[in-house]
């Protein structure tokens, strides 16, 4: 659950960064990286009960 709030709010950062500060393209670009890694985990890891 919490690799997958991680990436929501990371995704959601990063469409915020994307419209509002253009010229952080790396940053930006960094920030959807590190959602795309942490949604990738959960789903690899599934549900832990």
């Amino acid at each position: 659950m919490m690799f997958l709030i991680l990436a929501i709010v990371l995704f959601l950062l990063w469409i915020g960064g994307f419209v509002m500060f253009k010229s952080a393209g790396l940053l930006i670009h960094l920030l959807v990286i590190f959602a795309v890694i942490s949604l990738v985990l959960h789903l690899i890891t599934g549900r832990r009960a």
